[in-house]
Parts: C-alpha cells; structure tokens; sequence
C-alpha cells in the first residue's frame, strides 16, 4: 500500500496536500517539508472513570512545590525555582551556552541531593565529561545518557526515576512511531509530548534544550511553546561575555524576568549587580554619552546610551544606525529634536548605541536618547553623575514611564547625584526622608535642555 504524504510547514505547522513556495499559514518561504501522513488507529475507551465537573469554591489550592538551585538568578527567571512535573524550553543560537548553563544547573540538583537524569543526541560522554570537568561537577548523582530514540529515553527515565530530567536537544531526537526525520513539525511534537507526560506523571521537572531561527525565534512549531510551562530565551552577542537568560512565557511566575551571565573559562558566572557590570568602562565627561534608567522584567538597570553626530560625506543621504535600540523610534525622536529644538540634521549622520550590547526596547529611554544626540551635536557633555529616563511624545512632552522609585534607587545605589524624569513621576515618588539623589522633574524636550546644557 502506497504511504500517504502531506507537505508541512516546519514553522507553523500548516497541512498543505502539495507543495508551495510560500506557507498560507504563516507566510513563510520555502518552509513546507514533505513528510509520510501518520495515519492514527481509533481512540480507545478510556479505562478510568470520567473527570466531574466541581464547583470553584470546592477546589482546595494544590501547593507547588519548588526546586531551587545555587545560582538565585537562575531561580529569580523560573520564578523562585523549577516547579515539580514542570516542562522548561530554553532556546538560542548554536553556542551561545545552553548547555554550559543546564550541565551547571544539573551540577547544582545533584550537589543539593537530587539525581539528574542529562541525556544528550548531540554530544558524546566523553564531551561531556571534559566539559564537566571544567566546571567542576562533582561526586553527585549525575547520570549521563547519549541517546537518540525517544522510546528508548522515555525507558530508562522509568527505570532510573530522576529527580531532574533535561534533554539536549528536542531537535535531534526522533520516536520510532513516526518515520519522519528528526527535527520535522511531527517529531518535536511527538517528543515534547511524551516528554510532557513523563514530566507531569513523575512529577520531574524537565528541560527542553530547542534551537532558534536565522530570525532569533524558536524553532518548530508553535504548538511546542504551547506545550511547555516555561520558555526562556538565552541570547548575547558573541563579541561579548556576557550573556542573558529571560522568560518569554511562565505558568508559574512573572515573565521578562532577567539574568545577566559572564562567561568565563569556568564556566557561567551570574552577574550580580548588572548596572555596574554594563557602566564599569564608561568614559566619563565625554560628549554624546547619557545614562538610562530601564527596566528588565521587574528589575531596574542602568545602561549607556552613546550617539555620535558628524558630518555626512554622503551629501543628501546621511547616515542613521542604531544597535540595541529600535531603528524607527530613533528617527521619529531625531525628527522631534529638529522640530522642537530646532536643530538641523539634514548633514550629519547620526549613530546610535546601546553600550554592553545589551538592547532596550521600553520607551522610557526616549529622553536619554534624544540628550545623547543633542550632546554629541554640541560636543558638550551632560553634567557628572546623571540619569534621565523619561518617554518622550510626538509633541515634544515627555511622558511618565512605570516604576520610578524602583529606577531612582538603582541609580542612588551606584552614587548618580542627578536623576532627570517625567513631571508626572513626581506624584508617585512620595515622601521618603532618606537623603537621595537631586530629582529635577521636566514637561517636555526643551525644559531637559534648558535645565542640563
């Protein structure tokens, strides 16, 4: 009997009966995959009695119970620790440290009395043991699997019942029910699944080790970020040793929380105080530099906003490049400046940057930003020991952003003497007697300039 085959998106998961260039579903190019229809048998009766509804005042609050590792920043993204029977993808580009970070983590479960099933279709033992080494894995019970076939995974984490189970990676293991290559829509399905079932009948948390896209997102299906409990990110430029590790979903805790890593030749180092770690090299009295006030998730962060205004060797095309802010927030703010302080850049590239490599995309940055441009164009620095935060509007008023105590304080604690916000943040500052930074409050672009140049 000749097999049934259907054409699947490997982005979104659209069925298509023939091939086609350019996915209906998403409108991805060239994304439809060829692979054998499964066909499924009939649904057996089920062998247990059916599920009642119950009334929600009846419904007793079940305690979540949670595992903390050694690192708090790890715990503070998962949201005080790894939930029993929860399932936690984390994604990122080739090499940037997944698995560094979960051989660390599986490290510190087996060092608290936890065994740790690791299994991996990637790498060998023996790699993995020379990068155990390194970073100092003990005596704990650690044990290791290199397996491919998902039945065969799934039968020995019976066997073995772990405490801990992490799998690297979801692309590369494939189930034997399936004849469709490893890393298809159907076989990551498939394998988060039984995965998911283990996860919640054992009640283990599991770790998902999943690749990401040329486009940063991650890879499969959508309905695999459905599945999981937790999805983090780990990202971070490869000029940098710096690393960052932040919730896109969590069923158990906040999202956008963030951890900042440092690596090193023992491995991943948690960043403590990050505002420090990213001003640590910032030139001081210089020209076109403004220190921000952001917020990561919920915790502040102080970050370095850099421009550089010169003139254009292109005569009626200059230059606008920004890194770690947003391209088409930039040129509306530039088009604020020329409008409401009356500056001309119709000469002058205008580069923009976020130092550290770190990106904001919250638009309390605006103000920064526009005083770092206004700045370089002067080639006067802003007055010592300043932060400014603040979004700023098409007319030119600078709107209050969220948090504002939470943002001062962060500036307080590294000795900023000046903090420049919104005049509609003072409201919720409140009276607090301890001494703390001068707070000068602004309405709009040309009250910041007038009060700082």
């Amino acid at each position: 009997m000749k097999s049934k085959t259907v054409f699947i998106c490997q982005s979104c998961g659209t069925r298509s009966p023939k091939w086609l260039g350019r996915c209906p579903g998403c409108g991805e190019w060239n994304s439809l995959v060829e692979e054998v229809d499964e066909e499924r048998g009939p649904a057996a009766e089920p062998s247990f009695a059916p599920a009642e509804p119950q009334l929600y005042a009846d419904i007793k609050e079940a305690a979540s119970p949670r595992l903390e590792l050694d690192c708090p920043e790890f715990n503070k993204v998962l949201g005080g620790g790894a939930v029993l029977g929860s399932l936690i993808l984390i994604g990122g580009e080739p090499g940037i440290g997944k698995s560094t970070l979960l051989l660390q983590a599986s490290r510190d479960f087996a060092a608290g009395g936890r065994s740790v099933l690791y299994v991996s279709g990637e790498e060998s033992l023996e790699q993995i043991k020379i990068r155990g080494d390194r970073l100092g894995v003990g005596d704990g019970a650690l044990y290791l699997l290199a397996e491919t076939n998902l039945e065969r995974i799934i039968a020995q984490a019976e066997k073995l019942r772990p405490g801990v189970f992490v799998l690297d990676s979801v692309q590369t293991v494939y189930s034997a029910k399936l004849s469709s290559s490893p890393g298809t829509v159907s076989q990551v399905r498939e394998v988060a699944n039984q995965v998911f079932r283990f996860a919640k009948t054992n009640q283990v948390p599991a770790f998902l080790i999943g690749h990401i896209t040329k486009e940063g997102s991650l890879a499969g299906p959508k309905s695999l970020e459905h599945i999981v409990d937790v999805v983090l990110l780990f990202e971070g430029e490869r000029d940098h040793s710096h690393r960052i590790l932040r919730a896109l979903k969590n069923r158990f805790g906040p999202v956008s929380e963030l951890a900042i890593y440092e690596m090193g030749a023992a491995g991943l180092e948690a960043v403590p105080n990050p505002s420090a770690f990213f001003l640590k090299e910032r030139p001081v009295g210089e020209p076109g530099s403004v220190v921000t006030a952001t917020l990561k998730g919920s915790r502040p962060l102080l970050a370095e906003i850099q421009a550089l205004v010169s003139t254009t060797l292109f005569a009626g095309n200059p230059r606008r490049m920004t890194i770690g802010l947003d391209h088409y927030r930039a040129s509306m703010l530039l088009a604020v400046v020329e409008k409401k302080l009356g500056f001309g850049f119709g000469g002058e590239d205008i580069y923009l940057n976020v130092a550290g490599g770190v990106a904001i995309d919250e638009p309390a940055a605006d103000l920064a930003a526009v005083l770092a441009v206004v700045s370089s164009l002067k080639n006067r620095p802003l007055p010592a020991r300043t932060a400014v935060f603040g979004e700023v509007g098409l007319s030119g008023e600078v709107r209050s952003v969220g948090q504002p105590l939470a943002r001062i304080k962060e500036a307080a604690s590294l000795g900023f003497e000046r903090v420049v916000l919104p005049r509609g943040n003072l409201a919720a500052l409140g009276k607090d007697e301890t001494p703390g930074p001068e707070i000068l409050a602004v309405r709009d672009v040309r009250e910041a300039y007038k009060c700082l140049f």
